[in-house]
């Protein structure tokens, strides 16, 4: 079940792909004036940048939610064992 949305997903990515090449329009304007100079590098390096940009606080926020999913669930596996050592105790008096 779980196969078919990553799929879904990859493929959403692949259809708006070209749109994250966009720029604003000062961007665009440098880029234009800078390609017209005979200067093509400018172009591809400042779409890496906006990229770079873009992404960087998604992978912060993902790490974050990681990290706080990864303890909650060892939180979680410490209160069964606690409860279960509980158990235990009361069973046996």
């Amino acid at each position: 079940m779980r196969s078919w949305k990553v799929w879904l997903l990859i493929g959403a990515l692949l259809i708006i792909m070209p749109d994250l090449m966009a720029q604003c329009a000062m961007c665009r304007g440098t880029v234009e004036s800078t390609v017209s100079n005979g200067r093509s590098g400018v172009a591809s390096n400042l779409n890496l940048g906006i990229l770079y940009l873009f992404v960087a606080p998604y992978l912060i926020v993902a790490t974050i939610g990681y990290l706080w999913y990864r303890n909650s669930k060892q939180e979680h596996g410490r209160r069964l064992e606690i409860a279960g050592r509980v158990k235990r105790a009361m069973s046996q008096m």
